[in-house]
Parts: C-alpha cells; sequence; structure tokens
C-alpha cells in the first residue's frame, strides 16, 4: 500500500464494454473497481474489446450521444447530436449505467463536447479556421453560439435520468491543430511553436473580439502566417514562443478571446448539468499551460473555481507529463482535486507503469483515472488491478 493518498480511483470504458458482456462488470469488481466513468457522449474512435465474449472491434465512426435524441430537447436547433447503432442498445449509456448502479459502482458521465468531424463537416462555420483559413472539421468552434446551445443539451440530455455520482467533461475549450484523424500525415511538419501558431483560430467573430481589444487582427492573422512560413523555412526556431510573432498585446487579446469562448462553454454546459442533476461531482479535463488546446485544454483562471476535480492526461510515461500533474496542482490550490489520467496501452510498457503512477501522485495527483477497462487484454487489465491495489484505501 502506498504511503501517498489516493482519495479516488475512477476507471473509464464505453458502454459497449459493459453491454452484451455479463462478465464486465464482475471483472471490474473483483479489479476492485468502485467508480467508472462511461462514455456518454464521444468522438469517433476504433475501439479494441479483447475481452468482450460477442465482438473484438468496434467501428463508432462519427461523435455520437449515446442516449435517444428526444424532439422536445433537439428541435428547433440549428446543431443536433447524431446517435449511434454500433452502441448496444437504444439507450446504452443508461442501460450500461444501470449495471454498473446495480452493482454499487458509481457512474461519471464521460461526455465530450467540441470534438465531432460529422458535426464540423456539416456545419463548417461553427468550426476552428486557422490563419490560413484552413478548417478543422473536428474542431467545433467553442465560442460560436450553436455550439454551446448544441454543447449545453448534449451535456443535458446525456445526465437527464440517469443516477449519477459524476460527470467528466472532456473538450471544454478549443481543439487545435494536433489531432489523431485518419491516417495522420501532419506529425513533425510543424514542429514547437507551430502547433500553437496553427492552433490560433481566426474566424471572423474572433477577428472582430480581437479588434475590441484593441489589436489590428489582420495585421495579427498575417503575423501568424508569416510565423508559420518562417518556421517551415528554416528561419524561426521550433523553440521560439508566441511573443516572438506576435506582440505581448495581440498574444493577450488572443487568449483573451479564447478563455472567455471556454468559459462561457463550460459554464452553460454546467449549469445544463445541476439543472438535471444537482449534487453530481464534476471532473473537468484540463491542462496547466494557457495556451493548450485539445482534448484537455487550458485551464482559465475561472475553472478551478466552478469543478472538484481537474484530470490532467498523464499518458505518457514521461518526466513531461509528471511535471504537468506537479503544475497543475500549483495552479488549482489544496481545495480542488487533481486526477493523474494514466494508461496501461502501448506504447506503455507494463513494467514501467508503476513507477510512473507513483511520480504523478508524489507530483500532486490525489485522484486515478485509468485508462481504459475495455481496450485491455488481460495482462494490461491486471496491471490496472495492481495500480488499484497498491492505492486503494
Amino acid at each position: 500500500m502506498s504511503e501517498n493518498i489516493v482519495d479516488r480511483i475512477v476507471a473509464h470504458a464505453y458502454p459497449w464494454d459493459v453491454l452484451g458482456d455479463p462478465e464486465f462488470v464482475s471483472r471490474a469488481r473483483e479489479l476492485g473497481v468502485r467508480e467508472v466513468a462511461l462514455a456518454a457522449s464521444y468522438h469517433s474512435t476504433r475501439a479494441a474489446t479483447p475481452l468482450h465474449p460477442r465482438h473484438k472491434v468496434v467501428d463508432a465512426h462519427h461523435a455520437a450521444l449515446y442516449r435517444p435524441l428526444r424532439a422536445e430537447a433537439w428541435d428547433g436547433l440549428a446543431i443536433t447530436a447524431r446517435t449511434a447503432s454500433w452502441a448496444g442498445s437504444e439507450d446504452a449509456f443508461a442501460d450500461a449505467a444501470r449495471l454498473l448502479n446495480d452493482a454499487a459502482i458509481g457512474v461519471h458521465a464521460w461526455i465530450v463536447l467540441s470534438h465531432s468531424t460529422i458535426i464540423g463537416h456539416a456545419h463548417p462555420d461553427a468550426t476552428v479556421v486557422n490563419c490560413f483559413g484552413d478548417r478543422y472539421p473536428y474542431a467545433l468552434a467553442p465560442g460560436h453560439p450553436d455550439i454551446v446551445a448544441y454543447a449545453r443539451t448534449l451535456a443535458a440530455e446525456a445526465v437527464r435520468g440517469v443516477d449519477l455520482h459524476g460527470v467528466s467533461i472532456e473538450a471544454a475549450g478549443q481543439l487545435g491543430f494536433a489531432h489523431v484523424g485518419p491516417h495522420e500525415k501532419t506529425d513533425g511538419a510543424y514542429p514547437g511553436v507551430g502547433d500553437a501558431l496553427l492552433s490560433i483560430s481566426c474566424t471572423a467573430r474572433e477577428l472582430e473580439a480581437w479588434g475590441a481589444r484593441g489589436v489590428d487582427a489582420d495585421k495579427t492573422v498575417a503575423k501568424l502566417r508569416d510565423g508559420v512560413d518562417a518556421l517551415a523555412g528554416g528561419t524561426l526556431s521550433p523553440s521560439a514562443t508566441i511573443t516572438d510573432v506576435l506582440s505581448a498585446e495581440e498574444a493577450d487579446a488572443v487568449l483573451a478571446v479564447r478563455h472567455a469562448d471556454a468559459d462561457t462553454l463550460r459554464r452553460e454546459v454546467l449549469s445544463a448539468v445541476r439543472t438535471e442533476a444537482p449534487d453530481v461531482r464534476v471532473t473537468l479535463h484540463g491542462h496547466p499551460d494557457p495556451w493548450k488546446t485539445g482534448p484537455s485544454p487550458a485551464l482559465t483562471a475561472s475553472a478551478p473555481t466552478e469543478v472538484d476535480a481537474v484530470l490532467v492526461s498523464a499518458w505518457p510515461g514521461t518526466a513531461e507529463t509528471v511535471s504537468v500533474v506537479q503544475n497543475t496542482r500549483a495552479l488549482v490550490g489544496d481545495d480542488v482535486a487533481v486526477g493523474a489520467y494514466v494508461s496501461v496501452l502501448p506504447p506503455k510498457k507494463l513494467d514501467e507503469v508503476g513507477a510512473h503512477v507513483a511520480a504523478t501522485v508524489a507530483a500532486g495527483a490525489n485522484e486515478l483515472h485509468l485508462y481504459h477497462l475495455g481496450l485491455v487484454n488481460r495482462p494490461q487489465l491486471d496491471a490496472l488491478g495492481s495500480i488499484i491495489a497498491e492505492y486503494s484505501s
């Protein structure tokens, strides 16, 4: 038993992992799992299911809400969620949650907000666009009014009528350039600062907002383009920073608009969730770097005050991910829980998992979030069990 204190251990799963597998719940119980973050809405994925008796691969080929679409909730909205045929039942999240609850396993609704390629292609004007005008269809613009309404309704419908212990909110902010997409061919093309430059969204609404903060938006866009081209041409170092490309005033305006959008999106979503489930515990996927985009976007100044826990991705077993946990703890203080999101999947070596988890706990994580009960084979499942045994109180 570790001397470091871990208050909560949450394992992650998809509804199709639970449904159709009569042994899933008993495996989880035997492992010591007492809480599960179960996907209620999720982006596209091709998921292995090594221990499931009926299937070994699930092709979740577009983002979906794993609840029925109720006309009274979605009618009149410009953007609506999609349903899925592969999840295991028409109300897969609620059905899987019921099985877990019946086994005294607390359920957290795992809700992904701004990541949906199918919606981005259908509504391109509601997506992130870079300084060259290239749109990212997987990245829904968090400040777009139709996306705010979509996310608010998605969250409310995800939790409606389900016995929940908590919610786990992913992508409550802007996704950026980096994306694990189909046959991704962008890795390393714009190293270092290039990701940050190409992740600055330059929609007309955002340019107008920059201008309202006293910044010449056209000049800012031109500087961003010049920075990307200089990086590609080898005249700007990948180790450069945003303020090597933009002035401090321009950078501040860009960041202020992005963070304001994230605040609006998060508050609308949390209000909707708490209306349906007033006492639910809130975990927010986040990152301490103010320029971070992605499924765990930058924590704004107010974000930690509005949630119970911040979940930090620590999948790679590196000193960098440990430092992210440490920086998050320093940012949120002692009153907000910090969860280390750890994985036993490749390229992680199973004999290195224990030391990495211990390092994240020593760095300030007082929760462990384990990825992933459905994706693992037996040796990987046993590795999850070892973590639970080590840190269970």
